[in-house]
């Protein structure tokens, strides 16, 4: 039995919205343990202004509490960290790998067009989150399908299956998590959108946002349409996305 706990890993204060969360998942199995993206870390929050910058503090809006991060709520859970031996990352931005070093022997999962390029000096990519020298498995293109999506299989110490689906644009190796729980699928589609109003609402003003963070915004809004076009067609498979408050809050009220 795989047990799933619902984190929320970020505060950012923005004009679009006064608490902007950071959506991460801790899957469990016995005592082995799985996080999916890990939102801002202990050092982030205690040393904001060196691990991160003032600039981009003030520019993003984060708000830092050390108890929210992943691992402080593992520890209130009455889990062990050091069980973490795997983290799957949607995309490098720093909101989503701040929390990387709180478990320095986890192996980093991440598609291998994310890395390529948080690797090749891009400088959206703070450089700081990987300091501590993970292991890195890097996933390549596929042929495999997942409802029509291209999937890669991505392999933990878990007995559960978990695929990265590319969902490109906010990053150039920007991927959703696509997770089989039980006879369901989860499918967390971590930045493809920030707001899920954005699906229905081509107006909204956190477009305007979404398309300035955006590394290829034609491949953003193809993206947005291809989740469109899945909810449509299976509305069985949970999705949810990272920084929408409603849909944490919906998983924490069931």
């Amino acid at each position: 039995m795989t047990e799933i706990y619902h984190l929320n890993c970020v505060k950012i204060v923005s004009p679009y919205a006064d608490n902007v969360c950071g959506h991460c998942l801790l899957l469990k199995q016995k005592d082995r343990m799985v996080l999916i993206d890990t939102g801002i870390g202990l050092l982030d929050s205690q040393l904001p202004e060196q691990r991160i910058g003032h600039e981009l503090v003030e520019i993003t809006g984060y708000r830092f509490d050390e108890s929210q991060t992943a691992v402080r709520q593992i520890e209130r859970l009455g889990l062990n960290p050091e069980h973490v031996g795997d983290c799957i990352i949607s995309h490098l931005d720093n909101d989503h790998i701040g929390g990387l070093a709180d478990f320095p022997h986890a192996t980093v999962h991440v598609g291998r067009e994310e890395y390529e390029h948080y690797m090749s000096g891009s400088p959206r990519y703070l450089k700081i989150p990987l300091q501590h020298n993970p292991d890195i498995k890097t996933y390549e293109p596929s042929d495999r399908l997942w409802f029509g999506l291209e999937a890669r299989k991505v392999a933990t110490a878990l007995d559960v299956e978990m695929l990265l689906i590319p969902l490109p644009g906010h990053t150039f190796g920007h991927c959703g998590i696509a997770i089989k729980n039980g006879d369901k699928w989860l499918f967390y589609v971590a930045d493809a959108y920030y707001l899920r109003e954005e699906l229905s609402d081509m107006d909204h003003p956190v477009h305007e946002l979404a398309e300035m963070r955006a590394d290829d915004n034609k491949l953003r809004i193809d993206t947005l349409e291809k989740i469109r076009r899945l909810m449509q067609d299976h509305p069985e498979i949970e999705i949810f996305g990272y920084h929408d408050i409603s849909e944490f809050e919906y998983y924490n009220s069931k």
